[in-house]
């Protein structure tokens, strides 16, 4: 059986890599689009060079950068807030931000009770 080829919104990864900014602009929702047309920060344009660039370990802390079709393939370690989180890009990414693959906080790992917390540990001595 032939491995289906993977589309986003029609279109394969090749042509996705060959799209235009601005035609890729229409296929994205409007708040990314809008970021997209008003055109990149420094640091943004200083990704995409380095991207381009084919820099082997990519670092930033633009979380808010809308993930374009020249990143499909590309590892890009993104900050979240105490370490740079690697993060694989695929074509289901395409109009994402790159913060939304790297969380900020973690889930809350509750363990036994501290001593104090009920009434019968406060009878236990604290040696």
């Amino acid at each position: 059986m032939a491995k289906k080829e993977q589309l986003w919104r029609g279109r394969n990864q090749d042509e996705l890599k060959k799209i235009e900014l601005k035609e890729f602009a229409l296929l994205i929702t409007a708040r990314e689009r809008r970021k997209i047309n008003r055109g990149f920060t420094l640091m943004e344009k200083v990704l995409i060079k380095n991207i381009e660039k084919n820099v082997t370990r990519l670092r930033t802390h633009c979380r808010d950068m809308v993930i374009i079709p020249l990143m499909i393939g590309k590892t890009i370690h993104v900050f979240n807030g105490k370490e740079f989180v690697q993060v694989l890009i695929n074509h289901e990414m395409l109009g994402h931000r790159l913060g939304e693959f790297t969380l900020t906080r973690k889930g809350v790992k509750h363990s036994a009770p501290g001593v104090g917390a009920t009434r019968s540990s406060a009878a236990i001595s604290v040696k």
